[in-house]
């Protein structure tokens, strides 16, 4: 493992840089450390006016890996899941594996993944690792006979790569899922139920908005996130059509506009990427549009937000105009005792659960390997369409 030595990726790594310090909060004393983007528990509603029902006293012997500046390897209440035991957990950096076994409540770490994919008696991992790990890790899970789950995106710069998670996917007949939270907002969930119901017809365009500014770069491993392309990070947007239809998309022509921020200057960061935003038009599968943005230098509202519009009806937020007279139950189902809704708009729990329950129920998880290429390659290449001006470039399908 390399570990970056110098003063700039000491200060990001520690997190406390300069920026940190005067722009987030940092150590400074007397100012209050804000959340990260997407971290806070908004839109969140009761959904607990009915009971959940157990399908089965099964408990699924659970593995997490990851406990970064995120902390998101117990942010999904696997721990707290009443069909799940989470008997293993894993980082590099031997605090932080402390922490994470703390935070979990569990005795036995690994100081590895690749150690911890030995272990015959975990039956699942979750991999909440740094973003260009995500294939690697999901593929050695899946090919030491183990369900395996992971943070976004899916895959990282290298397309072939989406080949070859896919190819041992369907090799080894095991459970796959991306925890992509907009999945479960309150207002995709709806879009997704009135979809399925017919009341919006087949969509003709939608909107999706990955908007994430900070002051200063998130800490993360090797410096991974410095200087990143912001399509390359376009699950929480997409999945505003993605996560609503069970489609994808076919081609796009996407522009991008150079950024002032030091990092994202082309020859200050690994990615040669110049852009701090990037805006996507796709052509989707239904032959409609939609137009997908990211952007890392932005000041404003923040968060994953989207909008539909069908032939028969559209929707913004929870609010639905159209043809359809009765709509189905737009309520997310109630999670099971202890399970709590969590982050990004009340999504990580649902996550979890439903990771769990496709375990026990022996089928395809809801944000499958199918959505999660069809959420992450289209970004890839909507960034090489940025770097060529816009031009109009087709996209790999991804199907079992």
């Amino acid at each position: 493992m390399s570990v970056p030595t110098s003063r700039r990726s000491f200060l990001r790594n520690a997190g406390l840089g300069a920026g940190t310090l005067l722009g987030l909060g940092g150590a400074v004393k007397g100012l209050e450390q804000p959340k990260i983007q997407g971290f806070d528990e908004n839109e969140v509603r009761d959904e607990r006016t009915r009971k959940w029902e157990p399908v089965s006293d099964r408990k699924i012997r659970m593995g997490i890996v990851g406990y970064g500046v995120c902390k998101f390897g117990p942010q999904f209440s696997l721990q707290h899941h009443p069909n799940v035991e989470v008997v293993a957990v894993s980082d590099l950096f031997p605090d932080r594996c402390r922490a994470l076994a703390k935070a979990c409540r569990c005795e036995k770490t690994y100081p590895s993944l690749e150690e911890m994919v030995k272990d015959d008696s975990i039956e699942a991992i979750f991999c909440a690792t740094d973003a260009p790990s995500h294939a690697r890790h999901c593929i050695e899970v899946l090919k030491h006979g183990k369900h395996v789950a992971s943070a976004v995106p899916a895959v990282w710069e290298d397309m072939e790569e989406a080949d070859r998670l896919l190819n041992t996917v369907q090799t080894s007949g095991l459970n796959y899922m991306m925890f992509e939270t907009s999945y479960f907002r309150p207002d995709l969930y709806a879009m997704r139920q009135t979809y399925n119901a017919g009341g919006f017809g087949k969509l003709v365009y939608s909107e999706g908005e990955y908007f994430h500014y900070a002051v200063a770069v998130i800490p993360s491993y090797k410096d991974w996130r410095v200087g990143l392309p912001p399509q390359w990070y376009p699950t929480h947007s997409n999945a505003y059509y993605v996560g609503v239809t069970g489609g994808s998309f076919t081609e796009v022509s996407c522009m991008g506009m150079p950024s002032i921020l030091d990092e994202l200057q082309p020859q200050n960061n690994r990615y040669q990427n110049p852009f701090g935003t990037e805006i996507a038009m796709f052509r989707t599968s239904e032959g409609g549009m939609s137009r997908m943005g990211v952007s890392w230098d932005t000041a404003g509202h923040g968060g994953e937000v989207g909008r539909v519009r069908g032939q028969r009806g559209s929707m913004t937020g929870m609010n639905y105009q159209g043809l359809q007279k009765k709509l189905p139950d737009l309520a997310k189902p109630p999670l099971p005792p202890g399970v709590q809704a969590g982050g990004h708009g009340g999504s990580h729990g649902y996550l979890g659960h439903e990771f769990v329950m496709s375990i026990l129920e022996e089928r395809r998880p809801l944000v499958d390997i199918v959505a999660a290429l069809n959420m992450t390659v289209p970004g890839m290449v909507a960034h090489q369409s940025a770097l060529r001006d816009g031009e109009l470039m087709k996209i790999p399908q991804y199907k079992l």
